[in-house]
């Protein structure tokens, strides 16, 4: 999609409809009001604002969202190196039957899923699972049947009530793909602001399909923990950017809930007045000026660079990579993703090009970006 397409899209973005229910509130935020949608055929009543733990490390964060009321929590069995699951069972482990717990699977084959699945309840302290993702897949081979037979055998052992596909990428197979399959109840999309506008149309028929809908990545790349001193980053000093980008993702009555990563109180209370507030107008002009500002750094994960390396680098999830690191500040994920890569991927170096292959349709700069993950991984 084009630079002024896109801008048209975002001044162009309307409020819709968020939701009858409304969830409690702590103290601190009693006097904001929290939506609520039904997740797809799952009947389950989450809140439109939930709980992306995979960069949480203190536990009274957790405590204090629900608190505040949000009742939907996202981890997955290879966060913090298989820590995150723990600490998030032993914060929840009081209100069990009151949340929706969330977890994955980046295994392939059904022997390795149900082994993963018996650790991750361990790990939680439950005996059941509401939601168990197949992790990261972004196209059909990623999805062999016995992955979903898998889930299936889960569900009819009573250690999981309903079975989730997640995905970064390949979103215009994906979501019309899982349609057909019928085999999956809730999907896990990233979903953003900088993102074509049939992201919405393909969103739609999602849920009008009864799959619940879940957005992540609804930040863009983070970038919330940038500090002065870095040239590159200087421009993207703190402000209102990053609570409208979340308001914009659920401003869409198709998402159902959504997962900001959250790591602290101020966050947590920042993020929750976003979405409580709700989408005005006058914020589409501060996306749009913050379009601008990371145009050069963050991947959209829309498929246009496909094939174009001529190392057979995956560049997109490169860039997502170093997007961990310098976008939400967590160089331990970032550099955990790069060990998954294969040896020649990560010995590859991009200044033994002559010139890069890779011309990304929407500006990031592909070579300034992978060259970077290689000097902070490598």
């Amino acid at each position: 999609m084009s630079n002024a397409t896109r801008r048209n899209f975002l001044t162009s973005a309307i409020t819709t409809g968020i939701g009858l229910q409304v969830a409690s509130a702590a103290p601190a935020t009693k006097n904001l009001e929290m939506p609520m949608r039904t997740l797809g055929k799952t009947g389950l009543k989450v809140t439109v604002l939930g709980f992306g733990c995979m960069t949480t490390s203190d536990p009274a964060v957790i405590q204090a969202a629900v608190d505040s009321g949000i009742n939907y929590f996202d981890t997955a069995r290879g966060y913090q190196n298989g820590n995150n699951e723990r600490m998030v069972g032993a914060a929840l482990k009081d209100v069990r039957k009151k949340i929706v717990l969330v977890t994955k699977t980046p295994s392939h084959s059904a022997k390795d899923m149900m082994a993963n699945l018996d650790t991750s309840l361990k790990e939680l302290g439950t005996d059941y699972i509401d939601i168990w993702h197949l992790h990261s897949r972004e196209k059909a081979a990623d999805i062999p049947d016995e992955c979903f037979d898998a889930q299936d055998e889960a569900v009819k052992q009573g250690k999981v009530r309903f079975k989730g596909v997640s995905f970064h990428g390949g979103h215009s197979f994906m979501i019309p793909w899982l349609i057909e399959k019928k085999r999956t109840d809730v999907i896990l999309s990233s979903y953003n602001f900088t993102m074509a506008p049939e992201m919405d149309t393909l969103l739609a028929q999602a849920s009008n399909a009864g799959l619940g809908v879940v957005a992540m990545k609804v930040m863009a790349g983070g970038f919330r923990q940038n500090k002065p001193g870095s040239s590159l980053y200087d421009r993207l000093k703190k402000d209102t950017a990053l609570p409208t980008a979340l308001k914009w993702a659920v401003r869409n009555k198709f998402v159902h809930t959504s997962i900001p990563g959250t790591t602290d109180l101020d966050q947590l209370d920042e993020n929750f007045k976003a979405v409580s507030s709700g989408w005005k107008e006058d914020d589409a002009k501060i996306l749009a000026a913050h379009l601008e500002r990371i145009r050069p750094l963050y991947c959209s994960m829309c498929g246009g660079c496909e094939g174009q390396c001529s190392k057979g680098l995956p560049v997109h999830d490169i860039i997502r990579y170093v997007s961990y690191a310098e976008g939400y500040g967590e160089f331990a994920l970032g550099r955990e993703n790069w060990k998954q890569l294969n040896d020649d991927h990560q010995a590859v170096r991009c200044g033994d090009c002559s010139d890069c292959t890779v011309k990304c349709p929407n500006g990031v700069k592909v070579f300034e970006r992978v060259s970077r993950a290689q000097e902070l991984f490598a």
